[in-house]
């Protein structure tokens, strides 16, 4: 082999190891930078699939670019429990801090917020701030029953933190969910060392404490005015982490906040109820369209696609069955208005059968995972309008002339093309027919068809 052929590979070799060693300050700097930065994730308004979704991964992504904590900022009035329970494992097998702020001032952790505030690691709150009131309760059924009268003595225990007596629920049901709840929130406590009792009066009592209460009574760990109090209170903090212990060192740090993605935002849109039910009637309508206009091929593409979304939607929020039911009734007995028309008893029983599956179809007691009023009502006009719309179509119909079919044949007009006795052939509509009469007629004499038997028609001179 030539020499120069041989050095040629190691001079590649050189300038490949000279760039990995340019390039190794660079990546140093940017994994320095990163273990500096910390990850913040906003909570606001009310916790949903969207926000379990956002939160989640949120905090993969931190661990995954080896961020040294992630702190939650939480402003929330509670939220679906399906949803709060996938935040609040997240939180609890992360394998950095997490560290949940409720702020700024003004802003509260009731019912689910106090959940996951109590399974952070490090809970925190702003002055002004409040947590508690973690009652669950379900749609259409009475809350907890009032609990029975309590002396002086217990009610000073209860201020005192001790364990509350026996508010108990109304039914089966409400005490098992009840029951569950408090087991839960005493776990998330205890894991953590804080006061379980307290935990257990803001489940069974809705007990609520503000940030300087919450402090002394061993609710949260740290009361911080803003994000750069927070960080000089968190450092120096050994933190249980897993089996082991982490201790914070926040000096240097600096917060960014994370922005949702397409993905979360997509996510919130489609499981908002509202849209979700619009979605719902888009794609049926869409079908039916179709199937009454075979080929027509948009309103069948558009309702499918719809109806797909809104039964994704469906499946991530807390439904009633018997709601999806009476939704599906009320959807069947539209279109058989549509295709079997009877004077609107079948679509007025189908719109009356779709407000009230509407009504009572998602089984949750926040506002923001209910059906609004007016755009319930506006469904219902539409279809109502539909409904209407196809009885006058059906009305129009029956007085209208039939213009096809065998019965339309009879009362037209055509001229004889020969005849012979009582019988001939006749040109009706551009066709050429075997005809017959009481009475002989001639060629070209126009005449008017009065009834037909197979395929002969019955003449008649035309007037």
């Amino acid at each position: 082999m030539d020499r120069s052929n041989r050095i040629a590979p190691l001079r590649w070799l050189f300038v490949l190891c000279l760039l990995f060693g340019i390039a190794q300050p660079f990546a140093r700097a940017e994994r320095v930078a990163a273990e500096r930065e910390v990850p913040v994730l906003s909570i606001e308004g009310a916790i949903g699939p969207a926000t379990a979704d956002y939160v989640v991964r949120g905090i993969a992504s931190s661990v995954e670019g080896g961020a040294p904590m992630v702190v939650i900022r939480m402003d929330t009035p509670g939220g679906l429990d399906t949803s709060m329970r996938e935040i609040i494992r997240s939180i609890v097998n992360a394998p950095i801090p997490v560290v949940t702020y409720v702020g700024p001032s003004g802003a509260r952790a009731a019912s689910a917020g106090t959940f996951i505030l109590t399974a952070s690691h490090v809970a925190a709150m702003a002055p002004g701030t409040n947590v508690g009131a973690a009652t669950p309760v379900q749609l259409g059924a009475p809350g907890p029953a009032a609990a029975p009268e309590k002396s002086k003595d217990e009610e000073a225990d209860k201020t005192g933190g001790s364990k509350p007596e026996g508010q108990k629920a109304g039914n089966a049901s409400e005490a098992k969910a009840l029951n569950d709840a408090i087991a839960y929130i005493r776990s998330l406590a205890e894991m953590r060392g804080r006061n379980a009792d307290w935990a257990e009066a803001a489940v069974r009592d809705a007990a609520s404490l503000s940030a300087q209460s919450a402090l002394q009574q061993n609710v949260i760990d740290i009361v911080a005015r803003d994000s750069a109090d927070l960080l000089a209170q968190l450092n120096g903090r050994s933190v249980k982490v897993g089996a082991g212990e982490v201790r914070l060192d926040t000096r240097g740090m600096a917060l960014s906040d994370v922005t949702p993605n397409w993905r979360t935002r997509l996510l919130a849109a489609i499981t908002n109820p509202n849209i979700a039910l619009i979605l719902m009637m888009i794609g049926a309508y869409g079908l039916l369209f179709e199937f009454m206009n075979p080929g027509a091929l948009y309103p069948g593409t558009i309702g499918a696609i719809c109806l797909l979304v809104g039964l994704y939607a469906l499946s991530a929020l807390p439904v009633n069955f018997a709601g999806i039911a009476l939704i599906l009734l009320g959807m069947a007995l539209m279109a058989a208005e549509a295709f079997a028309p009877s004077f609107g008893i079948l679509g007025i029983g189908g719109v009356i059968a779709f407000a009230l599956g509407a009504t009572i179809m998602f089984d949750t007691n926040i506002p923001e995972f209910r059906i609004a009023l007016p755009v319930l009502g506006a469904v219902a006009v539409a279809s109502l309008g539909a409904t209407v719309l196809t009885m006058r179509l059906a009305l129009t119909s029956r007085r209208s002339k039939v213009v096809s079919g065998r019965e339309e044949m009879v009362g037209a007009s055509g001229k004889v093309l020969d005849w012979e006795g009582t019988s001939g052939h006749v040109h009706v509509h551009g066709e050429r027919w075997r005809a017959s009469g009481a009475r002989e007629f001639y060629t070209g004499q126009h005449v008017r068809v009065v009834g037909i038997d197979g395929l002969t028609l019955t003449l008649e001179p035309a007037a």
